[in-house]
């Protein structure tokens, strides 16, 4: 027990050490924070501080120390859907990835809700979090100019607003459904339903168009009736499924353009007494491990999620460092990361 420090719970402070060795709070402060010779502190005086820090096991108290400085050490991070294995990985690189910058997250799910996006948003504000880092929802960037207001530095994840000029991390979503219909055509399919998510937004927008430019690059005129659906979601892609089988015309593939939406898929398709892939084909976006155990392993379109975890905390890390720069003028990065086709399964080649 230390002597003399009652009324203190024990807690070592920098003006416990000071009284003890006759120094200043100030000298203290700036032994510890390594300053002794920019401040021009004699080496005997520092080692004395140093030494009996040491003794005392003294820590600095973080609360105190982000007080001083205007930091809480901690990061909003806004999510649509915990329970989505798409999302839940991509939070797990982030808060692993701001660990090892001394920064921990306070994670708010969304519920794929833009009202409590915003509602959870105003929170964190409030929780006074160095800075953002949001997997957005809706089709509207609204709600996210009370960040801009208040000079907050935000990263953007998966999905983007076109008209709002800030960093962001997303996936080559054109490309990586580009690259599974031309898969499927390759394979001899030419008619082929889309399964889409939310109309409006980025992701489903550039997966949507890879569809279609890859049918008319190969001269196949684009049905937009076999364009169906309005979620990301698992029922979503049971219905909308549901409806392509019940077509006159129906498809030999689906591409489903998320990984609930596939379940979904899955689901009505066995319920109509199809087997995957002898009667339909199937593909899908957001590959997880689960994929290759499936019966049969499904093809997936796989996005790199902890490339863009990590990559989101270091762009926000690099604005929150630059505070002699105003928000405004922060250069921004847009950073848009290849997917990779993982070829499995559940593509029927009906050339052969």
């Amino acid at each position: 027990m230390v002597e003399g420090n009652k009324g203190s719970r024990n807690i070592i402070t920098i003006k416990y050490i000071a009284d003890k060795l006759g120094v200043s709070v100030t000298t203290v402060s700036r032994v510890l924070n390594g300053k002794a010779k920019e401040y021009r502190i004699s080496e005997k005086t520092a080692n004395a501080i140093l030494k009996l820090a040491k003794e005392l096991n003294y820590t600095p108290n973080p609360i105190a120390k982000s007080l001083r400085e205007r930091r809480t050490n901690t990061i909003g991070l806004v999510i649509p859907d915990i329970s989505n294995p798409f999302f839940a990985s991509i939070a797990q690189n982030i808060e692993n990835e701001a660990r090892k910058f001394g920064y921990t997250i306070m994670l708010c799910d969304s519920g794929e809700e833009t009202n409590q996006e915003a509602e959870l948003i105003k929170i964190l504000i409030n929780r006074r979090v160095d800075g953002f880092i949001i997997c957005p929802v809706g089709i509207s960037s609204e709600h996210l100019g009370v960040i801009f207001k208040k000079k907050i530095p935000i990263v953007i994840v998966d999905r983007y607003f076109r008209e709002l000029n800030c960093s962001y991390v997303v996936s080559d979503n054109y490309r990586g459904a580009y690259d599974a219909v031309n898969y499927l055509i390759g394979c001899g399919h030419r008619v082929i339903g889309c399964v889409q998510g939310l109309i409006g937004t980025s992701v489903n927008s550039d997966r949507v168009q890879g569809y279609k430019d890859a049918l008319i690059h190969n001269g196949i005129e684009v049905d937009r009736t076999l364009i169906t659906g309005d979620s990301f979601g698992e029922k979503n892609g049971y219905i909308a499924t549901k409806l392509l089988l019940n077509r006159e015309r129906k498809p030999t593939a689906i591409l489903a353009l998320s990984n609930l939406i596939s379940l979904g898929a899955l689901k009505a398709i066995k319920e109509e007494g199809l087997s995957v892939p002898q009667d339909i084909s199937i593909i899908s976006f957001d590959d997880q491990p689960y994929c290759e155990y499936l019966s049969p392993p499904m093809t997936m379109i796989a996005q790199q999620k902890a490339e863009m975890g990590e990559i989101a905390v270091k762009l926000l890390i690099d604005q929150m460092s630059s505070t002699d720069i105003s928000y405004s003028t922060r250069n921004t990065m847009q950073i848009m990361l290849p997917t990779r086709l993982i070829i499995r399964k559940s593509v029927r080649d009906i050339n052969e």
